[in-house]
Order: C-alpha cells, then structure tokens, then sequence
C-alpha cells in the first residue's frame, strides 16, 4: 500500500510517545500504536522504517498503520493512539428480565396446533404477536434461551 500520510513529531510528542512505549501503565493497543509513530517518523529524527517493515515489526496491517498515520496527521497525536470512547448512554434497553421471564413461560408454554414443540423462529414470531417486543430475531430468542440454559427438545418445557 503506498504510503499518503507522513509523520513528523515534534520532541515533546516524541518524549510522550517513548514514556508511553516504556511504561506499563497503559493498554497493549496504546503501546503498539505509540511504538508504531516512532518506527514511522521520517528521518533525521526518526528512524524512517517504511510502512510494511513496521507492520511486519508489530504485526499490524498496512491499512491499521495508515488508519493509525491518518489519525494522527488530521485529529492529533492522543487522538491517533487512545480508544475512542463508546457513547452508551443513548442505547435503549429492549430485552430485559422481564421480557426474558415472559419468553420463557412462553417456551413452557404448550406447543401451537400442529406443532410438536417450539421452535426459536416460532418463539420470536409469537413474542411479537403478543406485543413483548416491537421486532426480536430469532438469534437473539436462542442467546436468550442458551444464557438460561434452556432447552427447548427437553422433555422439562412443559410438553
């Protein structure tokens, strides 16, 4: 991949990046990414490895190492090595315990006419048939079931 970002360090950014490498203190990712602008600063000051040599080095990918150079040349040096922070705050919690508890009875429940026993698909489609919940796939009714391990062939649902 042909290299678009340059990195050229200032000596403070250079100082911060080489205590963050020799410290412990921070995550393996941080060390990496950090280890990784020194290698790629171009000369006089730096050594000016060329970007697959890097990668090979750490073991990244050339478009890790361009991602990591992109960042660091347009949003700043601690924004190129530090995680972004996840915005959880705003995320709706849909399936709770009490939908759980509600979907279970449900698997306890007798099976529909004509049906042996419940399926995941029949689950999910009858929880929102009974309003439990707007919209629910049936992946999500079998981690469900599987992190309250529950079976559904078992003779113990209720048929």
């Amino acid at each position: 991949m042909a290299t678009r970002y340059i990195i050229t360090l200032t000596s403070e950014e250079r100082d911060e990046l080489t205590k963050i490498t020799r410290t412990r203190k921070n995550d393996t990712r941080t060390g990496l990414f950090a280890r990784a602008l020194l290698l790629s600063e171009k000369e006089p000051d730096g050594p000016g490895w060329p970007g697959k040599d890097v990668c090979a080095a750490l073991g990244f990918g050339d478009s890790t190492l361009e991602r990591l150079k992109k960042r660091c040349s347009e949003e700043g040096l601690s924004r190129a090595i530090e995680r972004k922070e996840l915005d959880t705050s705003q995320r709706d919690i849909k399936l709770d315990g009490d939908f759980e508890a509600r979907l279970i009875a449900l698997a306890c429940s007798p099976a529909p006419e004509g049906r042996a026993r419940w399926t995941v698909r029949l689950l999910a489609e009858k929880a929102v048939e009974l309003e439990y919940v707007d919209a629910i796939s049936a992946m999500s009714v079998q981690r469900i079931l599987k992190k309250k391990n529950f079976v559904l062939t078992k003779g113990s649902t209720g048929n």
